[in-house]
């Protein structure tokens, strides 16, 4: 199904508009979720509202909104009351300024938006307001009412398109201060950052986020599938052992050489078609247990050959 766009309205700057449609960037719908069932029956739950002192059932049209400020003391607000502090929806995405880009501070970031004109008329205009963010390399400043709530939000070119991004406000965002306070500044040996500086470069990669393994969600879903067979559901945990550092400059060696040693744990092919051995795992290195989907699985070996199989999907 083609996407359904969560917004629309127009981007307004200066004199200059054009019509616009907002689509979200990020979804969570693939995840595995759960149902509450009763274990006796195996209907699924639904729950209810109850009042705290009477426990009695509240009907859906006694619910009501109350503002705690003392210890069970509320301040009753109605929806209409509600509703006349709401922003009023002008349905445009004016913008108010334009900011670098590397001055943003990421921890203000919260939700993600792709926008696209909405026609070819405006397209043009879009376009001219995209390049000119490009060529400055600036990320403009707006407003938009989404959900009855007003939004800041920052806009930035993102290839043919525009990224919005809505942004936390102040109170929302906590400082790092009282943490980050009691880290004493240590003097660091030169030869030690010097073999911390080679072990990042030997796993220096580009980000590539088709990479990221969801252990957790694989392990669920193997599980899943052997419930669904029929199969006695033997769950193993991904154990790690916690490693003995006696010295931070051994611990840094050790990890350079094995850094270096073993760029990748994938058992290959000799041109003369001979098998090499897996790499050695590094001290306290995770070893997952249970099957990745689209992945092949190693068994150990008790001849020098190895034979690999792929597991199905949950189904």
């Amino acid at each position: 199904m083609a996407a359904r766009p969560y917004w629309k309205g127009y981007l307004k700057l200066s004199l200059v508009s054009c019509p616009i449609a907002l689509y979200p960037a990020t979804s969570s719908s693939e995840r595995i979720a759960f149902r509450q069932i009763n274990k006796k029956t195996g209907n699924r739950l639904r729950q209810q509202l109850v009042d705290e002192v009477t426990r009695d059932v509240v009907d859906s049209e006694d619910k009501g909104k109350g503002y705690e400020y003392a210890k069970n003391a509320y301040v009753m607000i109605d929806d209409d009351e509600l509703e006349s502090v709401q922003i009023e929806s002008s349905k445009t995405i004016e913008i108010d300024s334009f900011v670098p880009r590397a001055q943003i501070d990421e921890r203000y970031f919260n939700s993600s938006y792709y926008i696209v004109p909405e026609d070819k008329v405006g397209q043009e205009a879009f376009v001219v307001i995209r390049e000119a963010m490009r060529d400055k390399k600036m990320a403009a400043l707006a407003r938009v009412v989404l959900s009855k709530r007003e939004h800041v939000i920052m806009l930035q070119p993102w290839e043919k398109g525009i990224m919005g991004t809505t942004l936390r406000y102040p109170y929302e965002v906590r400082s790092a201060e009282d943490l980050f306070s009691g880290i004493e500044d240590f003097k660091i040996a030169p030869d030690m950052l010097k073999l911390a500086d080679h072990i990042v470069e030997s796993k220096a990669a580009d980000f590539d986020p088709s990479k990221f393994s969801d252990r957790y969600e694989d392990a669920v879903v193997e599980l899943i599938r052997q419930k669904r067979a029929g199969l006695p559901a033997a769950p193993q945990r991904m154990s790690e052992t916690t490693p003995n550092v006696v010295s931070l400059m051994d611990a840094l060696k050790r990890s350079l050489a094995e850094a270096t040693r073993t760029p990748a744990a994938a058992t290959t092919e000799t041109p003369k078609g001979r098998t090499k051995k897996p790499a050695k795992r590094a001290a306290g290195q995770s070893e997952m247990l249970l099957p990745i989907a689209g992945k092949k699985e190693k068994e150990a070996p008790a001849k020098p050959a190895v034979r690999s199989g792929a597991r199905k999907k949950a189904g």
